[in-house]
């Protein structure tokens, strides 16, 4: 995805805003006397990395005061140094410090997950994905799935609507794994089976489907199961992937390889407003 729907944003943004100003507003700003004149705050990047998120922290300063004129020093999806000046805010006093919170918080959350995403996608060879999955905050998966993107990754189905996947769970509830298989294949949707072992992997051998997500494995039984697939279907890794082992991984040449902690672990990135 380029973008994210206006009004996704706008509805996000509001939640946000609301659970940090619901009952009485921002009580310290309205001490202020000059809160009503017009002021200017720069956000400036405390560290390297990749930006993502701007129309998140835009959207924050826009419904506390119509007025705001926030400029774009940079695009989601750019890499920046250290002390880059990332936009611009003009606006009421009360409108800036009642929004900061808010619009550093998403700005912060989405580069996060931007420059971490970014770091596995310089480790791996150019023909493997990193992909995302669906361990993502709750309400919060588009944004999420969206700065994976600006940092160079791929997305996993978005949600349990998208596509098959069949995992540990569905087959110790069906037992018949082949016939779960076939169910699914008759739906004409993109199927992904999670193989454990050889054995398992044995099995589909012979059945059409589109990908296989290797799980847990070591590199040498990764291997050997990508040497039996024969380039039969799309693959896959998950399972403990850290910046450390990522690329071993990836020099199997499998396909993709998808983690969670892009989205769940993944470190707020460290900006900073200074009012002006």
């Amino acid at each position: 995805m380029s973008k994210v729907n206006q009004n996704y944003i706008n509805s996000i943004v509001k939640q946000a805003l609301n659970e940090d100003l619901k009952p009485f507003g921002d009580i310290t700003t309205k001490l202020i006397s000059f809160k009503d004149r017009k002021a200017k705050a720069k956000i400036v990047a405390k560290q390297s990395g990749v930006i993502a998120g701007l129309d998140f922290c835009k959207a924050a300063f826009k419904y506390i005061g119509k007025e705001t004129v926030f400029s774009k020093k940079v695009s989601d999806g750019a890499k920046v140094r250290k002390g880059k000046v990332i936009a611009t805010v003009v606006a009421k006093t009360k409108t800036i410090l009642t929004a900061e919170r808010t619009a550093l918080n998403f700005l912060s959350h989405a580069s996060g997950i931007a420059t971490l995403t970014n770091k596995f996608v310089e480790e791996v060879n150019k023909k493997t994905k990193i992909c995302c999955t669906r361990k993502t905050t709750p309400n919060l998966r588009l944004l999420e799935k969206y700065s994976v993107q600006k940092g160079g990754g791929f997305n996993h189905r978005y949600n349990l609507s998208d596509e098959i996947m069949i995992k540990d769970n569905h087959i110790s509830a069906e037992i018949n794994f082949n016939t779960l298989i076939k169910k699914a294949i008759k739906t004409k949707k993109i199927i992904t089976v999670e193989i454990e072992n050889i054995n398992q992997l044995k099995q589909v051998l012979c059945l059409k489907f589109k990908r296989i997500l290797f799980d847990n494995m070591n590199v040498n039984t990764l291997r050997k199961c990508l040497k039996l697939c024969r380039n039969q279907y799309e693959t896959e890794y998950s399972g403990n992937v850290n910046l450390q082992n990522v690329k071993q991984i990836s020099n199997t040449k499998v396909n993709r390889i998808s983690i969670g902690s892009l989205t769940h672990s993944a470190k707020a990135f460290d900006f900073t407003l200074i009012l002006s």
